[in-house]
């Protein structure tokens, strides 16, 4: 399943490069793409398994940016 997800108070390239990265490493995700400019998270991952990754998703990008929020 491939979905998209509006972020809020990203702040930097950098970050969302880490973001990126760190979500990628979790198990049942198949591609992740953190977009700076447009603000955007899109993820494609496990069908089955896809609400336990999200949280463990929203997990990571509190830990590379604090102030982040995925708007799910």
């Amino acid at each position: 399943m491939k979905k998209v997800f509006k972020l809020e108070d990203l702040d930097c390239a950098n970050c969302a490069a880490k973001m990126e990265r760190a979500i990628a490493k979790i198990d049942g995700v198949t591609s992740a793409t953190v977009s700076f400019m447009s603000q955007k998270l899109t993820i494609e991952a496990d069908d089955a398994k896809f609400d336990s990754i999200m949280q463990e998703v929203v997990k990571t990008c509190k830990k590379v940016e604090p102030d982040c929020k995925i708007i799910l």
